[in-house]
């Protein structure tokens, strides 16, 4: 749905390029995870032959009458609650009349006026910055078929499997004052309609589509003319989509041209948009209340029991993980990113008792190594009870950190080994033997007067050339601990 936006909140702080604000606001198209359409018994199943999934109600053919899903009204319930919307009590169905091949019946069913969702907001962290974007509404709706041009034969054919999928549309505040700030908004949206099951999230096959309203403004002046970029499908494109229009926009006012509102598509193969359609507005789509749809009444009670049904949320479990494993707020947000990672996460702490090391590993050499591998945690061969084990020798003195960075490696490789095996296997225990590292010590501060000389006139950095010689001639193996210690001791 095309949404007049209402003022934006008042800004304290702005990135501003050559002069000008970025003003941003999303509109985003949640597939739902029913297993039929919103209005009919047709499957949703991706992927099937052209035109199979379509039945006569999907087409509006004479006779046929639409009945709501509950599975879907249900899942626009689970969302608000996720985002501390007020659900409301009644709403009603509308027809969006445009006309376009791959709509066969010449509208659209969705709603306008009274949304099913409304108000709520979406927090995340930009960096170490916590955000939080304002939502207006999010509301049922039928999506359309699909035209499939087919350019090498100059023709073009319509798909209406997708005819009748059940979306929810989710629609923001203009409150995004950047690029980054819009993808981070767009991947804590995906998130949260992941983590509560009621959307799987494939952008490439479009189950989650993203539209970005960019227009720029100089500070304090009045919201400037959008354009909106149409189905971004993945977070890469987004920001490079966006980038562009930015640009584009500052490019055409400094030249003294205006902006005129419009559609635009991005061509990720060139990097720029351009304009599909001139942007309507909603008087151009003749809403009225669809006729075969009664009003949509969502009881206290029915809102209640899916309260009750609901999985934890990721900003309750983030809370829960700066309360109970003494988590920086950062970093609680970071682990709850998935549910296969907070997943992880805890049973790896609860393995070791250490939730902060068991944190730091995830968040540092483990996503290190599955971002190489272009993999997620569900790929990760190192098991929870591993790194909890990996985590403990650290804890206890018998590794050093770049001891277990080995035993990293050697497990990411053979995961069916243990941390101990490998340990005793490559001979990494650290050098614990008090008497055996005061010999190395002595060996070197003897080796090195002048460095000796340098730190007791007051030169701190002379300290770390001489822990370097001692961990040289341990062969790694010295207790970094024990041998700044010793050092400080001797040198006192």
């Amino acid at each position: 749905m095309n949404t007049t936006f209402q003022d934006d909140k008042p800004v304290t702080s702005s990135l501003l390029i050559m002069g000008y604000e970025v003003v941003i606001g999303f509109e985003t198209h949640a597939q739902l995870s029913t297993q039929s359409k919103i209005f009919s018994r047709a499957p949703t199943v991706f992927g099937a032959e052209p035109n199979t999934q379509a039945c006569a109600v999907d087409l509006a053919l004479p006779g046929t009458l639409p009945v709501m899903n509950k599975g879907a009204v249900e899942r626009a319930i689970e969302f608000g609650l996720a985002v501390g919307s007020h659900i409301a009590e009644r709403s009603i169905f509308a027809r969006k009349n445009y006309f376009y091949p791959d709509l066969p019946k010449g509208y659209q069913i969705s709603q306008f006026e009274i949304p099913v969702v409304q108000g709520g907001a979406v927090e995340f962290y930009l960096g170490d910055e916590k955000k939080s974007v304002r939502l207006v509404r999010a509301h049922l709706e039928e999506d359309a078929g699909k035209s499939l041009h087919e350019d090498f034969i100059g023709q073009t054919g319509i798909d209406l499997n997708r005819a009748g999928t059940p979306l929810l549309e989710i629609v923001t505040e203009p409150d995004m004052r950047s690029t980054a700030e819009a993808v981070a908004y767009a991947k804590e949206l995906h998130k949260i309609v992941t983590w509560i099951g009621i959307c799987d999230g494939n952008m490439q096959e479009g189950s989650f589509r993203c539209d970005a309203n960019v227009s720029v403004r100089k500070p304090g002046a009045a919201l400037g003319t959008r354009r909106e970029i149409k189905n971004l499908n993945s977070f890469k494109f987004m920001q490079q989509a966006i980038d562009y229009e930015i640009r584009w926009q500052i490019e055409e006012l400094e030249d003294g041209r205006a902006i005129e509102q419009a559609t635009v598509l991005f061509n990720p193969d060139t990097g720029e948009t351009r304009a599909m359609r001139t942007k309507e507005d909603a008087a151009d789509y003749r809403y009225f209340p669809d006729p075969d749809l009664p009003p949509l009444v969502i009881a206290r009670e029915w809102v209640e029991r899916v309260r009750s049904e609901m999985t934890e949320l990721p900003r309750v479990m983030a809370q829960r993980f700066v309360t109970d494993y003494g988590l920086s707020d950062y970093d609680a947000t970071t682990l709850t990113q998935s549910r296969e990672v907070a997943a992880y996460f805890e049973a790896a702490a609860q393995a070791c008792g250490q939730p902060k090391l068991v944190g730091n590993w995830i968040m540092g050499e483990v996503s290190r190594r599955l971002n190489l591998a272009e993999a997620d945690i569900s790929a990760c061969p190192i098991t929870p009870a591993q790194l909890a084990q990996l985590v403990s020798r650290i804890q206890d003195g018998t590794i050093s950190n770049n001891a277990a960075r080995q035993v990293l490696d050697v497990l990411w490789s053979a995961p069916e080994g243990t941390v101990d095996a490998v340990i005793e296997a490559k001979s990494l225990k650290q050098m614990n033997d008090t008497g055996a590292l005061e010999k190395i010590v002595d060996a070197v501060l003897a080796a090195n007067p002048k460095n000796v000389a340098e730190f007791r006139a007051g030169n701190a950095k002379a300290l770390n050339a001489l822990v370097g010689q001692i961990m040289k001639g341990s062969q790694g193996k010295a207790n970094p601990q024990q041998v700044n210690a010793l050092l400080l001791q001797k040198l006192a």
